[in-house]
């Protein structure tokens, strides 16, 4: 039976997302634009929706707006901020080193200057760095709550107060962070935050950019007034209703999920030490309770990747957007780790349908591929 542990990349759909969305792939017709009755029931299903993605973040119904994805929402942001503050001349932004590539790549097409702030060995951004980084112009800081490959957490509650005092707006992706960790998009004093539902159990090709009024943002599609006029748009209903329901279930489920992962994660860390071969990545560092990052000397992570697809474990080499590359992560990178060691990297990210059996199976698979290659050198090297 095949094991599926790269949750960070996507999750699987929950049963109970999918019978909310049902009635609206057909059942219930309309467009929740029109004023009668059948795009009534559609414009409510949103709403409600809109109030469900608040609560879990600790946010306000009117601040969410929905969009395709976390990608878009980065993208919402940084393009739209700096098109609001582009005659502001001297105005720049600062995002930090390991954040996803859907914010660093679309940063490096912003008509405004952007500079990298740079992360400790364990990943962390310190309010040093932020400080070093940081100038009279900058008008956006933006760093992610969780990161994605290594599940590092950060302690933005410093870097927040310190942008505010300096009059700069404070953005952080959470996509990775939401229905994992508590949040408080209102109490943090946060302006800006990016969510994706596929990584909390609900539906592909839906997101949000959660927004204070404040933050000035011009939107980047025209053609209609949804989503408070930053989004036109037919709004995909079916996949916001999903996402309302996963945010849901999270919120509820978020104690009793925590503990399930963690248990499986400090399990597979106990049993991951056992190798002298593995280095656990920012194992000092406050993480994610599912998340596990770990180089494999000797190796190289694609290939490790794919002996382990042999076995039937589903693993990653680290984040899903950038599979397929052969250079060292650039959040690895960032943390100043060797680039031999750094190109072994395996992500595992434990969902809460996994079970300890899961953390069994991966172990068994990984001793099996080490010593296979321990015995082939050996062999290679007597033959020489």
């Amino acid at each position: 039976m095949a094991v599926y542990l790269d949750n960070n990349a996507t999750t699987a759909l929950d049963e109970k997302v999918l019978e909310a969305m049902l009635p609206y792939m057909g059942q219930v017709t309309g467009n929740p634009s029109s004023v009668h009755r059948f795009g009534r029931l559609q414009k409510d299903a949103i709403e409600q929706a809109r109030e469900m993605v608040a609560k879990l973040v600790g946010g306000r119904a009117e601040q969410v707006i929905f969009t395709s994805g976390g990608t878009e929402s980065n993208n919402l942001l940084l393009k739209g901020f700096s098109q609001s503050i582009a005659q502001k001349t001297a105005a720049n932004i600062a995002v930090s080193a390991i954040e996803h590539m859907s914010l660093l790549e679309p940063a490096q097409h912003l008509p405004i200057n952007v500079a990298t702030i740079p992360v400790d060995v364990e990943g962390r951004v310190t309010l040093q760095s932020v400080e070093a980084t940081m100038n009279d112009q900058t008008s956006l800081l933006s760093v992610m709550s969780a990161n994605n490959e290594t599940g590092v957490i950060q302690d933005l509650a410093p870097l927040i107060a310190f942008a505010h005092e300096h009059d700069c707006f404070f953005h952080t992706d959470a996509s990775q962070a939401a229905g994992k960790v508590p949040l408080g998009f209102v109490a943090s004093g946060v302006d800006a935050m990016t969510l994706s539902a596929h990584k909390l159990y609900g539906p592909l090709g839906v997101g949000a950019l959660v927004v204070d009024k404040r933050l000035p943002i011009s939107k980047l599609q025209f053609g209609g007034s949804q989503e408070k006029g930053l989004r036109a748009g037919t709004e995909n209903v079916p996949a916001i209703v999903g996402f309302g329901k996963a945010a849901e279930i999270a919120l509820a489920g978020l104690d009793e999920t925590g503990i399930h992962v963690r248990t499986l994660r400090d399990a597979l860390e106990k049993r991951l030490n056992r190798f002298n071969s593995v280095t656990i990545f920012a194992e000092k560092a406050e993480r994610l309770p599912n998340t596990v990052q770990f180089g494999v000397a000797g190796f190289d992570g694609e290939t490790l990747l794919m002996q382990l697809d042999r076995k039937a474990i589903a693993v990653s080499s680290g984040s899903a957007c950038t599979s397929g590359k052969t250079e060292p992560s650039h959040v690895l990178k960032a943390m100043q780790v060797p680039d031999v060691l750094a190109t072994s990297a395996i992500r595992v990210s434990i969902g809460k349908n996994n079970t300890l059996s899961d953390i069994d199976a991966l172990i068994t698979a990984l001793d099996d591929i080490i010593e296979t290659n321990r015995h082939s050198t050996v062999m290679m090297a007597a033959n020489v």
